[in-house]
């Protein structure tokens, strides 16, 4: 008898999903069968994140020559004023803005990066309010997650962590770190992609 006689399976949408696991008792490997939804809705793909920083250049300085991302445009000032790009920023920031630096930068997997540095800028007197509705962070990915932070370290950034902890002691080399830029912008550093990270479960 095969072990997939008793699997059912729609033509156009599968409704059940295979994963395996080994069985250590017996040494055999097993096929697990999930049942799962199938959901209409169509998973968006990231464009690009807003970050605002003190300091223009120095902030391109650090993201290009640290994190190796492109520049693809250069700073660039936007004033208030009677232009479309103008009106569209009234649009966001409302009337009174004045006038902001502005440079975009890539990732290695295509991801945009908008640097901002606001005429009016302040840093917060607590950047880490990670309890407050907002988004707190964002992650990178490097294979040698210690060359990378103490890069970020050796160009005026910190450590939040005092080394990278494993998801998976001793099983995985899968591991992070929490880190800041100069500028008090809160990074993670994953050594591994996020599928990787989660899909056997890191809390298990």
């Amino acid at each position: 008898m095969s072990i997939f006689d008793n699997l059912t399976f729609i033509s156009e949408l599968p409704i059940l999903t295979l994963s395996t696991r080994n069985d250590e008792q017996h040494g055999n490997t097993l096929i697990q069968c999930k049942e799962v939804k199938m959901s209409n809705t169509y998973p968006r793909s990231f464009s690009h994140i807003g970050i605002s920083v003190p300091d223009l250049d120095a902030a391109v300085k650090f993201y290009t020559e640290v994190l190796g991302w492109y520049l693809i445009m250069q700073p660039t000032e936007i004033v208030e004023e009677d232009t479309p790009i103008g009106e569209m920023c009234t649009d966001v920031f409302g009337a009174g803005w004045g006038s902001f630096r502005i440079a975009h930068l890539s990732t290695g997997d295509r991801i945009g990066v908008e640097l901002f540095q606001f005429t009016n800028q302040e840093n917060p007197k607590d950047n880490f309010e990670y309890w407050k509705t907002s988004i707190f962070h964002f992650c990178v990915q490097d294979p040698n997650v210690e060359e990378l932070a103490e890069k970020i370290v050796a160009a005026g950034g910190k450590k939040r962590m005092k080394a990278p902890r494993y998801y998976y002691p001793g099983e995985k080399p899968y591991r992070m770190i929490y880190m800041e830029d100069p500028f008090g912008n809160i990074l993670e550093i994953y050594s591994h992609s996020y599928e990787l990270h989660y899909a056997s479960g890191a809390y298990n």
